[in-house]
């Protein structure tokens, strides 16, 4: 089917963006959104997931998303402008920062990235509702003091973002035990952080519903699949 913004209201466009754990990686493609999707679709929702990326089981059925697997906050900051603009989202999903920490990169001023991110996003995307996710725990436990205060940082960060821009603590909700490699987490990680997205999505209504009497920024219409 193809799915032009402004001409399906019914449809709430949802932008996954993040990492590789938004991708799902090798070890449980589609990641959080397979089990997320079925549990929004079981709700009653209809939803359009977007995103210049796609992958995931033929269950999952809408599979685009914005998880680029190795990126870091200031990569998806480079490109985000015209992602916003393409696809157009109501609902933004975001978890980044893991590979900021792995490799690395400035950790120290890794909470100022995100707030510029943020910033960006809701410049672009004033009216959309904007969910940012504290990190996954991680085994190793350098990378897991980085991940700690990190997160500690993502509150605050957020609380400055104004009444649409929601936290989400997923690291609370996962385990060393859920994780595949130390640092992806399994299938039933996925399944934790997807009812985790789930309850932060239903906790904030409009999220799930088209913006009332806003059109859409035109763009070249996207084949989607049938889901």
């Amino acid at each position: 089917m193809a799915a032009v913004p402004g001409q399906s209201p019914s449809r709430v466009r949802v932008m996954p963006l993040g990492d590789s754990i938004t991708d799902g990686f090798k070890y449980y493609p589609g990641g959080y959104r397979v089990e997320l999707r079925r549990r929004l679709v079981a709700d009653g929702h209809a939803l359009d997931f977007v995103g210049s990326l796609a992958n995931g089981p033929v269950e999952l059925g809408d599979r685009d998303h914005e998880g680029h697997i190795g990126w870091r906050i200031d990569q998806l900051d480079a490109e985000i402008d015209s992602w916003l603009q393409q696809s157009d989202p109501r609902t933004i999903m975001l978890l980044i920062g893991t590979n900021d920490l792995n490799q690395n990169h400035d950790t120290a001023d890794a909470p100022a990235r995100l707030s510029a991110l943020i910033d960006h996003i809701r410049a672009v995307k004033p009216q959309c509702e904007l969910f940012v996710a504290t990190l996954p725990p991680q085994s190793n436990a350098v990378l897991e003091s980085r991940v700690r205060a990190y997160n500690a940082e993502i509150p605050h960060v957020v609380a400055q973002k104004g009444p649409h821009t929601h936290l989400v603590r997923i690291y609370d909700a996962l385990t060393i035990n859920d994780l595949a490699d130390g640092i992806h987490p399994t299938e039933e990680g996925f399944r934790k952080m997807a009812a985790v997205w789930h309850g932060a999505l239903r906790a904030v209504p409009r999220s799930l519903a088209p913006i009332p009497g806003i059109s859409a920024i035109p763009h070249a219409i996207t084949t989607k699949e049938a889901g």
